[in-house]
Formats: structure tokens, sequence, C-alpha cells
């Protein structure tokens, strides 16, 4: 009886010890020295689950911030528990998707869309003995360079149009030789002081079916209208139609490289030297260069469905890092671009981005001839 009431005393410690958090080890300890064998009891509910919680993959990868909320969260529960209040979970939204401020300010308005508009269609190169800015678009095959043109003139046209012949080529260039384009202004007005000339595309790491002597032969204008290119018959005086003192304005007076932005990080190593290469030679003729990053759309969601927030997307500004990087070139020479392609409308948006391109292509074209003026000065008093 009395060991009876004993085990009954003990059992009431061993209670009231789980009810207010108590540690068990006395009264566990005392049950071992009263029936000489040592009692089990379950783990505490909080250590399951504990345990539960630290297998479960942490989330966005925030481990140790995570974990330093998961405790205070825990001993917070308690007390809130106790208080009976409802406990507050943090929540966590995931890693942005937008920029709050736009690192370049545009407008993008149909105001300012017919004012970019009049801007290119009034201008005129600064040389008068230059009737039109001829800009030479070169880069890899199936980078845009022909869809930029057509999208350009659909934004004269007002309405969506393929005047550069587009196509689909897995490996060669769609375009095979040397073409002008003059973008037509509205009806009624004359026509625009732009020239845009395509050319092939050149392959993975190398100069397909082009040579660095027939494109550096078309930025000094000796390369005839239609040309066909090959790479076993380099431009030369036996050319039919070769140029051989050609004037001001059969030169090129700015070129603009053009790169897919959804192929940037594929591109190989060797179309860094390619451009290097390139943009050295083109320098020593004088001629400015900038970049077109084409299909941004591609490389982000929200720019595909509102091309307005193309300078909010932290996509575009990396990968147009990714561009200057490959190009050797700061990223203030960079715009993007959305070309048209299987749209039928236009889109005010995707224009002005067009327009600011073309009107950043004419800064430099100007910058030629400012350049320009003062070496013929010099070569006329020598």
């Amino acid at each position: 009886m009395e060991k009876l009431m004993h085990l009954l005393f003990l059992y009431c410690l061993v209670s009231l010890g789980f009810r207010f958090g108590c540690s068990t080890t006395t009264t566990t300890a005392g049950l071992t020295s009263m029936f000489g064998a040592p009692v089990t009891s379950a783990a505490p509910s909080t250590s399951v689950f504990g345990a539960a919680l630290a297998a479960a993959p942490p989330a966005f990868g925030l481990s140790s911030f995570n974990s330093g909320i998961t405790s205070q969260s825990q001993n917070d529960g308690t007390k809130e528990k106790k208080k009976g209040k409802p406990i507050e979970i943090p929540v966590f939204t995931g890693l942005q998707t937008k920029l709050e401020t736009p690192w370049r300010n545009v407008l993008w308005t149909e105001e300012q869309k017919k004012n970019m508009m009049k801007t290119v269609s009034s201008y005129r190169p600064s040389c008068k003995d230059v009737p039109h800015a001829r800009v030479l678009l070169l880069g890899p095959i199936r980078s845009g360079k022909s869809s930029f043109i057509s999208s350009v003139q659909s934004v004269f046209s007002g309405r969506v149009t393929n005047r550069a012949m587009v196509g689909f080529s897995f490996n060669t260039s769609f375009t095979k030789k040397l073409q002008s384009f003059n973008i037509h202004a509205l009806k009624g007005e004359d026509n625009t002081g732009l020239v845009l000339c395509d050319m092939m595309g050149f392959g993975d790491g190398e100069i397909t079916g082009l040579t660095l002597h027939d494109i550096l032969s078309v930025i000094k204008g000796q390369v005839p209208e239609g040309h066909k290119f090959s790479a076993d018959q380099p431009v030369g005086p036996e050319t039919e139609g070769y140029v051989k003192t050609p004037s001001l304005s059969n030169k090129i007076h700015c070129v603009a490289f053009v790169l897919d932005a959804s192929k940037i990080a594929s591109y190989s190593k060797g179309f860094s030297s390619t451009f290097k290469q390139l943009r050295e030679h083109i320098s020593e003729l004088g001629v400015h260069q900038v970049a077109l990053l084409t299909h941004v759309d591609k490389i982000c969601q929200e720019t595909a469905n509102d091309v307005s927030q193309v300078y909010r997307s932290p996509s575009v500004r990396d990968t147009m890092n990714s561009a200057g990087a490959l190009l050797g070139m700061s990223t203030s020479y960079i715009v993007p671009v959305k070309n048209y392609s299987s749209e039928l409308d236009l889109d005010v948006n995707a224009d002005v981005l067009l327009l600011s391109a073309i009107d950043h292509i004419l800064h430099y074209v100007d910058l030629f001839f400012q350049d320009y003026m003062p070496r013929q000065t010099r070569q006329k008093l020598l």
C-alpha cells in the first residue's frame, strides 16, 4: 500500500513537469531509484516537428536567414499560445523580378513617337556633299539585322511590313548580298536621310562567306550594290562594279553590330576575338560603332508583355552587360530593340524603342562627319 502511494505521488510530479515545461530528469531518476529500472518517456512533440522542419529544404536559398527566424518564431509562438494570441508567420514573396526605377528614361507615349518620327524624317547629314547617312548592320547569322530594317520601315509605313527579305536558316545567312535600304517617310513626305545597309551574317567563331577584307571594303565604299559575297572570291579590282575611288557618300558612316539577346550566353569565345578584330580595323577607318540587342522579349516575360518595361528588367540589363563584354564596348553604346516578327499591328512602345535606336545611331553618324571635316581641312592645307 505504501509503495502504491509513492507511485501515485511520483506520477503526479511527472504529469506536472510535462504540463509546465519543467525538466523531467529529476522525476525520471526518482522512478529509476524506486523501481530499479529506467522509465522511458516519449520525446516532446516539438523535437519531432523540429527534425522534420530541419530536413525540409529552405526556401529561396536563405538557409542561414530562415534558420534564425525559425528558432525565434518557435520561442515567440510558445509565448503567444500562452497568451491566446494568433501566431504571425513571415511570408516571403520571392526574388524581385522588376527594378523599382528604370536605368534609362524613355517617354512611352504616342506624342513621343510622332516627335521622334519627325526628327528621323527631317534628318540630313551635316556634310552637304552626302545626301544620305549610310549605316552598316553587322553581326552573326540570324541576329535580326534584316528584321530590324523591316521593323524601322514598318514604323514609317504605319503597318508591319517585310521590306528587307527575312528568312529562316539554321547554319547559313539568308541575306547573301549587299543591299541598301533608304527608309521611306510617311506618304506625301520626303524620304529620310537614312540608309540601312544589310549584308550576310558571319558564323560561329568565323566569318562564314565573308572575309575581313570584304567587310572593310564595304565600309570603304568599294563594294557595288547587290554584290554577292563568296569566300572563294574576295572583293577586289577585278570584281564587277568595283568602286576604285569611292566618294564620301559611297562609304559607311556608322557600323551597328546586331546581337541576339537570347543567344548571348551561347555565343562561343571565338566571337569575342572576331568582334575585337573587326572593331580594331573599323576604328582605324575612323568609323564609330554602336550595338543593337535584339529579341529582348525572349529573355524577359515582362518585356514581352509590355515593351516599356525593358529598362526595368534585370535580365535585359545583365544581358546588355554580357553583350558589352563580348563586343569589348561600354554599354552606353548598346541599345535594346524589339523587332516585329509575328505581329500584324504596330505597338507604340515597340515603335518608340525602335526610333530611340535610330536616334542613337544618328548621333554617332553625326560624330563621324564632325571628325571627318577637320581631317579633310588638314589634308587640303597639306
